[in-house]
């Protein structure tokens, strides 16, 4: 078992989340926001605006129009999506890089991470959720803990595998078991470092255990459900990507219909290819 505290230690080797990243979640997060308040936030930041509107004018958004200014890209796509990306573009630098130990190549973990936010947050416009710019940042975020577990599981890797097999664990137990701690844990102690909100530390520590989530919270069974669909289109299936538990009692408490999934997934085939370009352009210095 490795050391844990040292193991911590490497979220600071991670680029943080920028100080605008958490401006941001705490004025989305204010049902009486305006786009005043968001604008103040990113109007001075040159970086910031030109990728912003680089990602709004993707062929991910297919808008007619090309946007030209914040305000804009507020009018076509609201304060909540502007937020989302604005999230998506800040978290770009610390998920592109490869993972071997969870043998994902370069841009594959970051492919995952953005559509698995994505697909939360279809799901979560589906249930009309207030939270959504939340949801759509704990699903972006919930697997930054992989970058910093990365090289422990490379060099663990056979125990990892025998552990899944001999005991009958998940990987994510396998993991904790043989390293110390999981993913997902050390995922909620970046941010808890961010200074994220609890509700967010708690959707990144349980997105693999939703069974713990209240019955009157939707939160963590969404984003459990988005990286479902993402491994059902074998978007982000690493080394551990069969080694899951599925929850369908979990999946039964959202209450979609069969038909609303394969619309979702449907939906989100036909924008793959241009969510590659929305990774490919979301990749620039912010």
């Amino acid at each position: 078992m490795r050391d844990v505290e040292r193991i911590i230690e490497g979220i600071d080797t991670l680029r943080p989340i920028a100080y605008v990243g958490d401006k941001v979640m705490k004025i989305v997060s204010n049902p009486d926001c305006s786009f005043a308040e968001l604008a103040d936030v990113i109007k001075y930041d040159q970086a910031m605006t030109a990728n912003l509107l680089r990602i709004c004018n993707s062929t991910y958004f297919g808008l007619r129009k090309k946007i030209a200014s914040i305000k804009q890209a507020v009018a076509y796509l609201g304060i909540e999506r502007v937020a989302c990306l604005l999230m998506m573009g800040n978290s770009a630098d610390n998920l592109k890089n490869a993972q071997e130990g969870y043998d994902l190549n370069e841009g594959e973990l970051w492919r995952y991470s953005v559509s698995s936010a994505l697909i939360a947050q279809d799901l979560a416009e589906k249930k009309h959720l207030s939270n959504i710019p939340l949801l759509f940042t704990a699903a972006l975020l919930k697997d930054i803990g992989k970058v910093i577990l990365n090289t422990y599981v490379q060099e663990s890797f056979l125990d990892i595998i025998k552990t899944v097999q001999n005991r009958g664990l998940t990987f994510i137990e396998a993991e904790k078991e043989v390293i110390g701690i999981d993913h997902a844990e050390l995922g909620a102690k970046v941010a808890e470092r961010w200074n994220f909100s609890p509700a967010m530390v708690n959707i990144i520590r349980n997105h693999h255990n939703p069974d713990k989530a209240p019955s009157d919270d939707l939160s963590i069974p969404i984003v459990y459900l988005a990286d479902c669909i993402c491994m059902i289109m074998g978007i982000g299936v690493g080394s551990d990507g069969l080694a899951y538990r599925y929850y369908q009692d979990v999946v039964d408490r959202l209450h979609f219909s069969e038909i609303d999934l394969q619309k979702t997934i449907a939906n989100f085939r036909e924008k793959l290819r241009a969510v590659e370009e929305l990774v490919d352009v979301s990749r620039g210095d912010w």
